[in-house]
């Protein structure tokens, strides 16, 4: 068992819930709520990490944080360190691959609130910040709660952008789906099975909370 790929991989998870939750949670709520010109394609593009192949994204995402792109000229400038082939690139990486994990979720929870509700708050006059802190946050916070979980399994289990954007570094980049895949390289069945069944049990928990969250959100629909 390779317990600094799971630190690798636990820190990344928790550093992309952290990341995204606040965006996540301002679009969500833009995009069920106050509906814009162009909300469509805001959604469309928010779904494009769900078709598109984690390799595919992956070499996407490295081209733009390679050495010779302007974001990764900045970097390291700014930093001393090249973006790609760090944990800091890998976190932002994961942190694009995971926006529809985390927005979905949301915009379903902050859909889920009757409008009655908001029309009552505002008649009691509460601002428009009162009424998402007091009001809408904790009505949508099963679809909050569900896009921090799926975010967090998702993360753990992620390989194709992992690989491409992070690479393979020991104690930086090295994730518990890259130590598994290496160990299978190894034909170490063994090690491969018991950190592919710890993945496993996470993935499975993670599921059986989403599903009872999910039914809350149902249930506010119905």
């Amino acid at each position: 068992m390779e317990w600094s790929a799971f630190s690798v991989s636990l820190w990344l998870a928790v550093g992309t819930v952290v990341v995204l939750l606040p965006c996540g949670v301002w679009l969500g709520h833009a995009l069920a709520v106050r509906p814009f010109r162009g909300a469509r394609v805001v959604e469309a593009l928010v779904a494009v990490p769900l078709v598109l192949p984690p390799t595919v994204l992956g070499f996407y995402l490295l081209v733009t944080f390679g050495a010779r792109s302007p974001l990764g000229i900045a970097f390291e400038q700014l930093i001393g360190s090249p973006l790609a082939f760090s944990f800091q690139g890998l976190l932002l990486a994961s942190a694009i691959a995971n926006i529809p994990f985390v927005v979905q979720p949301i915009q379903r929870g902050f859909e889920a609130v009757p409008i009655d509700v908001r029309e009552a708050a505002a008649c009691c006059g509460l601002t428009p910040w009162q009424r998402f802190v007091r009001i809408e946050v904790p009505l949508a916070w099963p679809g909050i709660m569900m896009a921090a979980v799926l975010t967090f399994a998702h993360t753990l289990g992620e390989f194709g952008v992992v690989l491409m954007v992070g690479g393979n570094i020991p104690g930086e980049t090295r994730t518990a789906s890259i130590a598994i895949y290496d160990r299978m390289q190894a034909f170490d069945d063994r090690g491969a099975g018991m950190m592919a069944g710890t993945l496993l049990v996470v993935a499975v928990l993670a599921l059986m909370l989403t599903t009872r969250l999910g039914r809350k959100i149902g249930s506010r629909h119905g």
